[in-house]
């Protein structure tokens, strides 16, 4: 069942090479949308290792560097005697021109944000393309000549190579972004190198995905007992429905109250999942607030407090394990923006993911599944609906793994705890009640650190600032702050200020993804 897996998957693969580009996640993105399977790995990846993954199309990402300069990421030339089509984006492009022996300098004129671009709309990357249109540049380096046997096909007035092409060895590059939404007509780009250029059929949709992933769990299994991480969040929630279809009793859902969730939700969650909820899984929830606490005293640092709370996760499951009997596999709902932010091959590591790089270095578990692994969070609510989870599960508001501890900066005390949780149900309740929530991606209530002066009641106060954040995002890779209009925000800091005991300020975050990430710590 594994090999059926494998061919459902490489049948149509879109093989992505980072070259440290902070969009790669983005690209891969955009290619799933075009119902074509991509995966994300470092340009390190061997030649015989591609030739492996036989992916039908290759995609050069951004970077950071010159390709000029002798410690810039490369690849060697012979990737392009492949016979595969590759498409080159900003630093994937100049590092085309560069390996073919074209011309890579640094721009006269450095080009940032929406720019118009002249095209050539004979290329088959740009069919049914504006001949004018607005695409998102973001470079110092330019290519100053194209290499022996390529067309130009794109330009702007400071950027004379702003596409190029050898369409008979199926090599293709832009020096602008289509993967980003700025560029007014670049999923069309894409779709036209994933079909036109790629010859691809679209066959990665989320029925195939659900049906293929539930025989391949029954077959990895076998007889074995599982013990499923249950937050109640989106992610596990699917990944414990899709392992309950596969495995059924063999499956032992354990849902850690660690003293970090929002204002009553493990009360919640054991409404949903318990034994008087609508599935009937082995439920079983551990109470473990105290135990969290202790081992999170006097610690400040976000990563490090990522990392104990991964850890002590882990430390409960095994407790929990040892009470059911020998378990031999650990599920995880993690998923593909898990995975890439917590560091992929040379990728940075933006923030380590309590369940992907907070694990400690032993676990006492067979192996660890994650079903959803490669999945992007849109992806997983689809593959929620076609497992016949209601949409108000489906759809519920994302919540990170290490909760409130990643929402409170600083050290976590129940004090805090207790604050940011009567703040943000109060945020979420107003924010639900005007109507607002519908288009939002995300949206909480978080704890400073910072502690001001006010003045309650004619009496001088020192207390916290709350900070509020809301933010419009289709996959959590990127996201715009969200407008709240105003009257919605006034009641809820009235409210917070009246209610909350030890806040005397609340704050609105207005910041995007990138430079913030969406959660605080």
């Amino acid at each position: 069942m594994k090999n059926r897996r494998h061919t459902f998957l490489e049948k149509e693969l879109i093989l992505i090479l980072d070259f440290g580009g902070q969009y790669n996640q983005l690209i891969a993105r955009r290619v799933r949308e075009c119902h074509v399977y991509a995966e994300v790995h470092p340009y390190t990846l061997s030649m015989e290792k591609i030739k492996e993954m036989n992916p039908k199309g290759i995609i050069f990402t951004g970077g950071p560097n010159s390709v000029y300069d002798g410690e810039s990421a490369r690849y060697g030339v012979e990737i392009f005697r492949l016979g595969i089509p590759i498409l080159g984006i900003c630093y994937g492009a100049q590092l085309m021109a560069y390996l073919l022996d074209g011309a890579v300098k640094t721009a006269p004129v450095s080009e940032y944000g929406k720019t118009e671009v002249l095209l050539d709309n004979s290329s088959a990357l740009f069919d049914d393309v504006s001949e004018k249109t607005i695409a998102w540049m973001s470079h110092t380096d330019y290519i100053f000549k194209e290499p022996e046997g390529f067309k130009v096909t794109g330009s702007t007035p400071v950027c004379p190579v702003a596409a190029m092409e050898d369409a008979d060895r199926k090599l293709y590059a832009v020096q602008f972004h289509p993967e980003v939404l700025h560029t007014k007509e670049g999923k069309k780009m894409l779709s036209n190198f994933i079909y036109k250029i790629c010859e691809c059929e679209g066959t990665w949709k989320m029925d195939s995905f659900v049906k293929t992933t539930i025989l391949d769990l029954k077959e990895k299994i076998g007889d074995g007992k599982v013990l499923c991480a249950l937050s109640g969040g989106v992610d596990s929630s699917v990944a414990a429905v899709l392992l309950s279809e596969a495995i059924g009793e063999q499956l032992t859902c354990v849902f850690v109250d660690h003293g970090l969730l929002r204002k009553d939700e493990g009360d919640q969650v054991e409404a949903v999942f318990g034994p008087d909820g609508p599935y009937k899984l082995n439920f079983v929830r551990v109470n473990a607030q105290e135990r969290f606490y202790r081992k999170l005293k006097g610690v400040t640092e976000p990563e490090e407090k990522r990392k104990i709370i991964g850890e002590e996760f882990i430390r409960v499951f095994e407790d929990e394990a040892k009470k059911i009997g020998k378990v031999d596999f650990l599920v995880q709902g993690t998923i593909y923006p898990d995975v890439i932010e917590s560091g992929l091959g040379k990728s940075a590591t933006i923030k380590s993911h309590h369940n992907v790089g907070g694990l400690p270095d032993y676990v006492d578990f067979k192996e660890i599944v994650e079903p959803l692994r490669m999945l992007f969070k849109d992806e997983v609510r689809a593959a929620g609906r076609e497992l016949g989870i209601p949409e108000h599960l489906v759809n519920r508001q994302p919540f990170p793994g290490p909760g409130l501890g990643v929402r409170i900066i600083g050290e976590v005390t129940a004090k805090k705890v207790r604050i940011v949780q009567d703040a943000d149900a109060i945020y979420r309740e107003e924010v639900d009640k005007a109507g607002c929530s519908k288009n939002l991606g995300q949206y909480f209530a978080a704890l400073t650190n910072m502690r001001s002066v006010g003045v309650m009641g004619d009496e001088r106060t020192y207390d916290y600032a709350i900070a509020l954040r809301a933010v419009l995002t289709s996959d959590f890779m990127t996201a715009e702050s969200a407008e709240i209009p105003w009257e919605v925000l006034n009641k809820v800091t009235n409210r917070i200020v009246n209610e909350v005991k030890g806040v005397n300020r609340v704050l609105y975050d207005c910041t995007g993804k990138p430079p913030a990430t969406i959660e605080f710590e």
